[in-house]
């Protein structure tokens, strides 16, 4: 088939065709060796023109491996052959941990298999238009993991599922194996199975600033100090009490002696009392005088001179809940607590001097309160729980348990029901307690988890996190929770949308069909070690067909995957049959 070689550039040769090439059929991207002496190059068809081919120059083989890069291209007087079967092994089978990712449509289908290590321990993305078969392949790789006879009972694998599409596909993986188990956590009420709940304890700082939409650092202490009065409050201690009655005392004497009219401070005190109360500091709390009682609220009737007529007996009974001296020790570990309580918590905080006597600091203090309050009373507040969890560690466990107590290997978090503003949320809620997890379990990386985001342009953007609180959780698990066995892969039709930082740090690509423009000239530049034979290649994919390279592969390799079976929910409408009648 080959001829002479009739001249080597820096990455490649034009060797001269021994047979017309309108009659060799097609041998675009055909893998070639030059044979050299003992030493074997590898190469693959780029162009053909005439009666020559370009050949880029991939790397070198021997007898066992394949290197990449070449240090001394091959001579002129090689000789140049097709690669043999025994080549193409070398290239395309794990000799060990095995798993099957598809078949080579340019070698008479032959099987293509990775090492699961290759596959699974490293960060990967999979992008491909709408239809091209990105989800058929993911469930189908996810089935043939679950069919090896090693049994891989101790995956955790998240899903975070924006549409219900591998409900269909994976819920019978028990099916394949009694020992594996598939579990479905839902936002959607129309589904039967368990719906999501976020335990309110739990969520940390930075949770709480991405859930309530913080846009300024002064709402950083807010928070702060929101989730302490809210452990506080939680506690059974005896002083819990005690130490309310302090808050509440402190914020309305501060009020009390301000240089405002009588009638806006008994407003801004009726205003505290009437969200946040003790039963000794109420509106409707009866205060002791000499001889006579009054109600809380009517201390505060204003006389004719403008002035609190019961001034003197209200601030003698206010005061005596102030207790600046006493060092509070109040026991906060083991408590819980949920949304309501998170915000009488900030209530409490708002009422401090430095927010009451601050306009600035007050009105960002009040932003949060009303987003708190909105969340509330919005329908997704039902996905937060005040359910006592005594670590994230015990949540984990429970998140990939079953109800019928079987440890769950696919965990598929469906978020069709919810805004994409309250899922990216959700996915780095998780995703901050699967870090965390990762880097306080021992040995390091011995329980792995994957986060597995469909539509991960929903999630894994450009957004404010790095200014606010220093660092986004992806970009973070992108750089640093390979070690730790937090393994990110991205699943989506718009890279172009995603995380540049993020991009840069994933091993694994396999890409199906993309046709856009921009999405193509955002892949060629971002991706480590993208040539424009690869993006050439994926232009003209089949549907189910991928450019599959990174760890996984020595070299770039064209894939048909096997259609999963059963298949996801991803397929286009059938308009003909939804909208025809026979007559």
């Amino acid at each position: 088939m080959f001829g002479n070689i009739l001249a080597i550039n820096k990455n490649y040769a034009i060797v001269s065709l021994l047979v017309d090439a309108v009659n060799l059929g097609d041998i675009l991207n055909l893998h070639v060796v030059f044979i050299d002496n003992d030493k074997k190059i590898l190469g693959e068809v780029e162009d053909i023109e005439g009666n020559s081919v370009k050949v880029n120059f991939l790397g070198e083989l021997t007898k066992t491996s394949f290197l990449g890069g070449l240090i001394k291209k091959p001579s002129l007087n090689s000789s140049v052959r097709v690669i043999n079967e025994e080549e193409l092994k070398i290239l395309v089978s794990s000799s060990k941990n095995a798993l099957t990712l598809g078949v080579s449509p340019l070698y008479k289908n032959y099987p293509v298999s990775v090492d699961v290590n290759d596959l699974f321990s490293n960060h990967a993305a999979i992008f491909g238009n709408s239809g091209s078969g990105k989800t058929y392949g993911i469930c189908r790789i996810l089935q043939n993991l679950m069919s090896l006879k090693a049994v891989p009972f101790k995956a955790n694998l998240f899903i975070f599922d924006s549409y219900g599409e591998y409900i269909s596909a994976l819920s019978g993986i028990n099916d394949i194996n009694p020992n594996l188990h598939y579990k479905l956590i839902t936002t959607n009420k129309k589904i039967n199975a368990e719906y999501l709940s976020i335990p309110v304890s739990l969520l940390t700082l930075d949770d709480l600033l991405n859930l309530l939409d913080a846009t300024s650092y002064g709402q950083i202490p807010i928070i702060e100090e929101t989730i302490e009065l809210a452990k506080i409050f939680a506690s059974e201690d005896k002083e819990v009490q005690e130490y309310k009655n302090h808050l509440l005392a402190k914020a309305i004497t501060s009020i009390m002696y301000t240089n405002q009219t009588s009638a806006k401070i008994r407003d801004q005190i009726f205003d505290i009392l009437s969200t946040t109360h003790t039963p000794q500091l109420s509106l409707d709390t009866v205060v002791p005088g000499i001889g006579y009682t009054r109600v809380f609220r009517k201390c505060f009737d204003i006389d004719s001179e403008g002035r609190f007529g019961e001034r003197t007996l209200i601030s003698e009974y206010i005061e005596k809940f102030v207790k600046e001296e006493k060092v509070w020790n109040i026991n906060t570990s083991g408590v819980t607590y949920g949304l309501k309580d998170l915000e009488v918590a900030l209530n409490f905080t708002l009422f401090s001097e430095r927010y009451l006597l601050n306009e600035k600091m007050y009105n960002e203090a009040i932003s949060l309160k009303v987003k708190l309050h909105n969340l509330i009373n919005s329908s997704n507040s039902v996905f937060f729980t005040d359910k006592k969890y005594n670590s994230v560690k015990d949540y984990i466990a429970a998140l990939v348990t079953t109800k019928d107590n079987k440890k769950a290997q696919i965990i598929n978090i469906n978020l069709e029901d919810v805004d994409d503003r309250f899922a990216r949320t959700v996915t780095k809620i998780f995703s901050r307690m699967f870090l965390l997890f990762g880097k306080t379990n021992e040995p390091r990386a011995s329980i792995p988890i994957h986060i597995m985001l469909e539509e991960a342009h929903r999630y894994v953007r450009e957004d404010t996190d790095q200014e606010l609180i220093g660092y986004n959780i992806f970009e973070r698990i992108a750089k640093e929770g390979r070690k730790h066995g937090v393994i990110l892969d991205l699943i989506t039709q718009r890279p172009t949308d995603l995380n540049g930082n993020v991009i840069s740090q994933l091993d694994n690509f396999i890409i199906f069909k993309i046709t856009h423009p921009l999405d193509l000239e955002y892949i060629e530049k971002m991706i480590p070690n993208m040539s424009e034979e690869i993006i050439n290649k994926q232009k003209s994919l089949q549907p189910g067909t991928c450019v599959a390279f990174g760890r996984i592969l020595k070299i770039p390799m064209i894939i048909k995957m096997e259609k999963a079976n059963p298949a996801p929910s991803s397929s286009n409408a059938d308009i003909y049959n939804n909208w025809m009648l026979n007559r």
